[in-house]
């Protein structure tokens, strides 16, 4: 996705917080000649926190609620005569699905924006908000025995045992000898301990960490565990629920100097 304005992402690590864990999916995408009037309408509808205006090949500009308000409302202007073009917020500031969610927050902080627009492969596929920071879950390191069930994509109908080593209720990441690849559509079964009843989550591989194998001294090879890191799709809020009071009693304590 280019802009002329943008930045370009950087490079991150994989075991944080990815910013495809926390942004709201799907993109609403006009053109620089929609009226003000038409906008509003498509923002009440999609029930989106912007509109990204693509008003040339390399011109992109934002549309939310409060460029309507300071910048036509407040003005006294007819919204049905002015083009989104003319009032969009510039410049659009774009970040990687599979950037973590510190590198997002840098760059609100040094740009100033309170929105950036999600890309993968340089597609739009979501919106970041700051209020998505704010409630950015925290990640409990843990080791949690689960099995993975292939349902879409490459290798659909194979399970695998994997482990967990960290868990929010927004995703997880795993340790796996298998090669899950990005895009892939899975269920992830666990319990998070012996008195309570399992878990079966749907969620959506996001990225691995590919590493080659490798032969030990006698020729033999050596098993390789993978990274992965998988995001939640459709939790229900009872299971929402038991994962963050699991991972809120979980969380090493602060310490306390006194």
């Amino acid at each position: 996705m280019a802009d002329t304005d943008g930045q370009a992402p950087k490079a991150t690590d994989h075991q944080t917080i990815l910013v495809a864990h926390m942004m709201t999916p799907g993109v609403v995408q006009i053109p620089g000649d929609v009226s003000v009037t038409e906008a509003a309408s498509l923002l009440e509808r999609e029930r989106m926190p912007c509109l990204l205006v693509k008003d040339t090949e390399s011109r992109f500009g934002l549309m939310t609620p409060t460029d309507i308000v300071k910048k036509v409302v407040a003005q006294g202007l007819e919204p049905d005569d002015i083009e989104v073009r003319t009032i969009m917020t510039r410049p659009v500031q774009f970040i990687e699905y599979d950037r973590a969610m510190d590198e997002a927050s840098a760059l609100m902080m040094s740009t100033g924006t309170p929105i950036l627009i999600v890309t993968k492969q340089d597609q739009p596929v979501g919106v970041l908000t700051a209020k998505d920071l704010i409630l950015s879950p925290k990640r409990c390191a843990t080791n949690i025995s689960a099995t993975i069930s292939v349902m879409e994509g490459e290798g659909a109908g194979a399970e695998h045992q994997v482990a967990i080593s960290q868990l929010s209720h927004a995703g997880a990441l795993v340790e796996s000898s298998a090669l899950l690849l990005p895009g892939t559509k899975i269920l992830l079964s666990f319990c998070l301990s012996e008195v309570m009843s399992p878990l079966t989550i749907r969620g959506s591989i996001l990225n691995n960490t590919s590493v080659e194998s490798v032969s030990g001294a006698t020729g033999s090879l050596v098993a390789v565990h993978r990274g992965v890191e998988i995001q939640f799709l459709d939790l229900s809020p009872a299971d929402q629920s038991r994962i963050k009071a699991w991972v809120l009693a979980n969380l090493p304590k602060s310490f306390d100097p006194s």
